[in-house]
């Protein structure tokens, strides 16, 4: 594969992770957010269980032991996430949830560091005045003005950042098909006893939002996480979160085009300072001092 074939596959995920907060959002009118997490795990592990197999027949040697530790942690920090941003969605425009969750770009640094003793980047600290001056513009000037469901959106950023930190951590150990499939069998089987316990499942609200979940699970899922291991082989990792990055702006376009949703002018200067500050984290300590981002991207 060259370069720019890899870098054409990346594109194609961010415009896929970007419009799937629309499907996110609309399979709210038939199911809870338990229930659709649910539902999309157990569609992205059906999916990827015959890959998952292969890549075990293709490899030379067992798997480290450790990786399946580090799936189910990551699968449980990947629950909290998806649900935050999943209950949040209902009432949180699709625009605000994609440059909102692009906030863990900032906090993964400050993650790393806790976790690991990684100290960040000192460009870090001029990104967390970018993003947080955004976010504040991203609410028309005003934090009071952000919904219940934009707070909680914010908040999955830091389950996010911490996903980011458990995947990268199981990048040395290989097995990056298996890993996927075992961090969505832990998201699937904590959806399911969340559903069954805090919501009512019906199979009238699974086929009313079947088009949303059939989206979310096979191509924003299963198919960009494959998509991604097999384009970061040949495009570099700077390169990639740029990419990367552009699927709050497709979020945004798919919003504008389907939904009608608007930004005012003080927003847009918001969603830009929020990206900008991402870019910042991703692109800085490699255009400064030569070095690889410390984060990975993310869907």
């Amino acid at each position: 594969m060259r370069r720019l074939h890899a870098d054409l596959i990346l594109i194609f995920a961010a415009i896929i992770w970007g419009v799937a907060f629309l499907f996110q959002k609309t399979a709210m009118d038939h199911v809870g957010p338990l229930t659709f997490i649910a539902a999309r795990g157990a569609v992205a592990v059906l999916a990827l269980v015959p890959l998952a197999l292969y890549e075990k027949r293709r490899s030379p040697t067992a798997a480290d032991p450790r990786v399946w530790r580090i799936a189910i942690a990551g699968g449980c920090m990947f629950f909290a996430g998806a649900w935050l941003q999943q209950e949040g969605i209902k009432t949180a425009s699709v625009t605000n949830t994609g440059f909102l969750t692009a906030l863990y770009v900032v906090i993964t640094p400050f993650v790393a560091w806790m976790a690991m003793g990684r100290v960040p980047s000192w460009l870090v600290w001029p990104a967390v005045v970018l993003s947080a001056l955004g976010t504040w513009l991203l609410g028309g000037g005003s934090i009071g003005a952000f919904s219940r469901g934009d707070g909680l959106v914010a908040l999955s950023a830091f389950f996010w950042a911490g996903h980011v930190v458990l995947t990268g951590s199981a990048a040395r150990h290989g097995r990056p098909i298996g890993f996927t499939v075992v961090q969505f069998a832990v998201v699937g089987l904590l959806g399911a006893i969340g559903a069954i316990a805090l919501e009512t499942p019906t199979l009238e609200g699974l086929r009313g939002a079947a088009w949303d979940i059939a989206f979310v699970g096979l191509l924003s899922s299963a198919l960009t996480f494959t998509l991604l291991t097999v384009a970061l082989q040949h495009t570099p990792p700077s390169e990639a979160a740029v990419i990367v990055s552009t699927e709050t702006i497709f979020a945004a376009l798919a919003a504008y085009l389907v939904l009608g949703e608007r930004l005012p002018g003080i927003g847009w200067i918001g969603a830009g300072l929020i990206l900008l500050a991402t870019l910042l984290v991703q692109l800085g300590p490699s255009l400064v001092a030569g070095r690889r981002p410390r984060s990975a991207p993310m869907g």
